[in-house]
């Protein structure tokens, strides 16, 4: 599928920094604004929690834009994204699970694990995920607004 524009906020941890670090880079070549809120630079004690907050505010806030929070398992930093009011966090460990966390829930966020995916399947699984539409079908659409 073609990529449309999208404004994109990106975070990671250390686990997350260097596969963050090429996704910015492979989602500018295709056109989309991507912003990151951290870590900027590599720093081997800094805290999921704190880039997760942020990607997840700005995602509560901007309902035109996608988030990619990464961490070492990618479970952490979906724990801390769901806490927020219209953010609907996915773990995408693949790209069938990428796909219908878009299709079925409507994700707004995406939780990467580093430790378990190479940076060609992370490329892969965000495209898809990006150029997966929600279905919007009733069914989807109830259970959606019951989150």
């Amino acid at each position: 599928k073609e990529d449309k524009y999208m404004k994109i906020y990106i975070g990671a941890d250390h686990n997350g920094f260097k596969l963050k670090e090429k996704l910015k880079k492979s989602l500018t070549s295709r056109g989309h604004e991507v912003k990151d809120l951290g870590n900027k630079k590599y720093q081997a004690t800094d805290d999921y929690p704190d880039y997760a907050r942020k990607v997840a505010k700005y995602i509560a806030e901007d309902k035109n834009a996608f988030g990619i929070v990464i961490c070492g398992s990618g479970q952490g930093m979906c724990m801390v994204a769901n806490r927020y009011k219209g953010v609907r966090a996915a773990l995408g460990w693949s790209l069938s699970v990428a796909k219908k966390s878009r299709e079925d829930d409507d994700s707004n966020i995406i939780c990467l694990p580093a430790w378990y995916i190479s940076q060609a399947q992370a490329t892969r699984i965000v495209h898809a995920w990006i150029t997966t539409p929600f279905s919007k079908l009733s069914r989807h659409k109830r259970r959606v607004k019951k989150i």
